[in-house]
């Protein structure tokens, strides 16, 4: 529901959007009720937007650039600025690096790496999680995890690699429906050219040796072929830069690599939980 404190909270993006989506629905003679009905809205859900008790939704930015874009795709583009905006505080910074990134190389320990979430995944899980949120909090950041999948098919294809604990593959989210669903997208990303997909298993320490001790990464190859590592604990974030501390990751990194199944194994595991049959 829209509230008014909404107004004084709105984004730099959400104002100009309100007020470039007023401007133009007036120049073309436009009723807040005939543009909500060309887009898909109620005049109240217009009014909202406009004044930003409600900042427009992914989909509502869509329809404004379909009725008041004109070609120009002020709407398209304020998409992208609305979802940056939309993302929590912690991931913000990293948020570019990793949609620019020329390579990729994830360490995933208690849940699926966002990238990788089926929308259903991550409804469950943020919806879940604690403190609790709103609805529509919960779809902002739903909304905005699914938009950076558009990653996988960017030119020029980065490298993506990640490397799965077993205990993600079996931790239900949701429902066991969803967990299958989950495992399909899995095998699916992992049949991509550009994507190499790895699990480590539960047993992988009985050997005496299990170099994922110390929690998840985000190894990041920049457009400028510089190095840095990403951390994310308990809702706070560390980007890394100084090459010693990144060498001693990329180490870590190749460790737990060398401890996981190969790719064919892991894509094998993960059919059999989807119930994927040869």
């Amino acid at each position: 529901m829209a509230r008014a404190e909404n107004k004084e909270m709105a984004s730099p993006t959400a104002k100009l959007v309100a007020d470039v989506a007023k401007k133009a629905r007036i120049r073309k003679k436009l009723t807040q009720e005939q543009l909500g009905k060309e887009i898909g809205f109620s005049a109240a859900a217009v009014s909202a937007m406009e004044t930003c008790a409600q900042p427009a939704s992914d989909e509502m930015l869509a329809g404004l650039e379909r009725a008041l874009g004109d070609g120009m795709g002020l709407f398209e583009q304020a998409r992208i600025y609305m979802r940056m905006e939309a993302y929590p505080p912690q991931f913000k910074p990293h948020a570019p690096l990793e949609q620019a990134a020329l390579s990729l190389h994830l360490y995933s320990t208690p849940i699926v790496h966002g990238l990788f979430q089926t929308e259903d995944y991550a409804q469950a899980l943020i919806s879940g999680s604690y403190p609790p949120l709103s609805e529509q909090r919960v779809k902002q950041l739903v909304e905005g995890r699914m938009v950076r999948k558009v990653l996988f098919d960017r030119e020029p294809l980065p490298m993506i690699e990640l490397i799965l604990e077993e205990s993600v593959l079996t931790r239900v989210i949701g429902n066991a429906a969803i967990m299958r669903a989950q495992m399909r997208h899995l095998a699916e990303c992992a049949r991509r050219r550009n994507v190499t997909l790895n699990v480590l298993a539960l047993d992988c320490g009985k050997f005496g040796e299990y170099a994922g001790d110390r929690g998840g990464m985000t190894l990041v190859e920049t457009p400028q072929h510089e190095h840095l590592v990403y951390l994310e604990p308990q809702d706070e974030s560390l980007l890394i830069s100084d090459p010693a501390k990144v060498s001693t990751y990329a180490q870590r990194y190749a460790k737990i690599r060398s401890q996981a199944m190969g790719p064919r194994e892991s894509l094998d595991l993960i059919e059999r939980l989807a119930g994927v049959e040869e």
